[in-house]
């Protein structure tokens, strides 16, 4: 079906949707469904709704729709020697665009290039009245005002149904080099605060089972420097394991305990819970398995400034989210009533009632 069929669909399921306040599932590739909460609701199809709209490699700007799969854009980007700079995880084969956006997933790049909603330039959008409206712009220098289209980043489908989204790109590293090297979790988040604090081309970090694991990333030359100054064994083939990564495919991963996925100041100390660890971000990303209570996890993790989220396993049913304080809650509650007044689209897919 051409896409301003698909999208006219689309209106008519969404304005029917809210004449009835009949709720709807936005559901494109599935990859993500088991992130958030189940929501409820009538199961609005968008995987249809794909295809690079335009790709300007000059310009590092690249506009889709919001169900072309995940893998056809960085295929199209990597053929010019360009990539989505914030290193998004697919978890699954099916990973669209839009659903990579709506959840705000990056991957192991994050903390040193940014977050998904970084960059992000603009999108259009079908609101709760099966409205069209368009946010942001397709080059840098069209984004100006009150960046509206970064606020469908992370919302889960809850305020609106991303039709496309134009993201800034960037060229390929030149080269990149992967050191490992033995340590403790103490040691470990030591070194990449301080690893962080010196002009190197860092690019990812990680502490996995005892081994403090270094990218670094740019002009060969830097990287090069890097490879003969920093201690450590060169990984070979590193690439294969910040993938494995990123895809939460690590042998850490295979567990049946609670999955947590825990954000802190970098330089947070350790939390006092019991399980297995694994951390990322220079420290700022931290995933735990354990079956400690949700109230303890929740609380000492507040306490250190940040919160967490259950990602896997665990009560489904009850806040997969860290709950938000009231004003928080309360102007979650008001950009729901304004993007979604009838409040239709994924019904409780991140808090219960929102």
């Amino acid at each position: 079906m051409p896409a301003a069929d698909l999208t006219a669909t689309l209106q008519q399921q969404i304005r029917d949707a809210y004449a009835a306040i009949t709720p709807l599932n936005i559901v494109g590739g599935s990859s993500k469904a088991f992130y958030g909460r189940q929501p409820s609701g009538s199961v609005l199809d968008v995987s249809g709704h794909s295809g690079i709209l335009s790709y300007e490699p000059t310009e590092l700007v690249i506009t889709a729709r919001a169900g072309t799969p995940l893998a056809e854009i960085e295929a199209a980007l990597a053929d010019k020697g360009q990539m989505l700079p914030f290193e998004p995880p697919h978890w699954g084969d099916t990973a669209t665009l839009g659903g990579t956006i709506a959840c705000n997933l990056s991957g192991p790049r994050r903390p040193y290039a940014g977050s998904a909603r970084d960059f992000v330039l603009g999108c259009h959008v079908l609101n709760g009245k099966g409205e069209l409206l368009h946010f942001g712009g397709e080059v840098m220098k069209n984004v100006a005002g009150y960046d509206a289209a970064r606020l469908m980043v992370g919302a889960l489908g809850t305020l609106g149904v991303l039709l496309d989204i134009s993201l800034k790109v960037l060229p390929v590293p030149q080269q990149e080099l992967t050191l490992v090297q033995p340590c403790s979790l103490t040691e470990a988040l030591s070194r990449m605060n301080l690893l962080a604090g010196r002009p190197l081309p860092l690019s990812a970090t990680a502490w996995v089972d005892g081994h403090l694991y270094l990218r670094f990333s740019g002009a060969a030359s830097a990287v090069t420097a890097v490879g003969t100054r920093e201690p450590g064994e060169v990984l070979a083939g590193g690439e294969v394991f910040w993938q494995h990564l990123r895809e939460l495919e690590l042998p850490f991963f295979d567990c049946t305990q609670a999955l947590w996925r825990i954000a802190l100041p970098q330089a947070a100390v350790q939390p006092d819970l019991p399980g297995e660890w694994l951390i990322e971000w220079g420290g700022a990303q931290r995933w735990l398995y354990s079956d400690a209570a949700v109230a303890d996890v929740r609380a000492q993790v507040a306490s250190l400034g940040g919160h967490a989220t259950l990602m896997r396993g665990g009560d489904r049913a009850g806040a997969v989210f860290q709950p938000l304080p009231a004003g928080l809650w309360q102007l979650h509650q008001r950009l729901k009533q304004a993007f979604d007044p009838a409040g239709i689209f994924n019904l409780g897919r991140m808090y219960e009632g929102l």
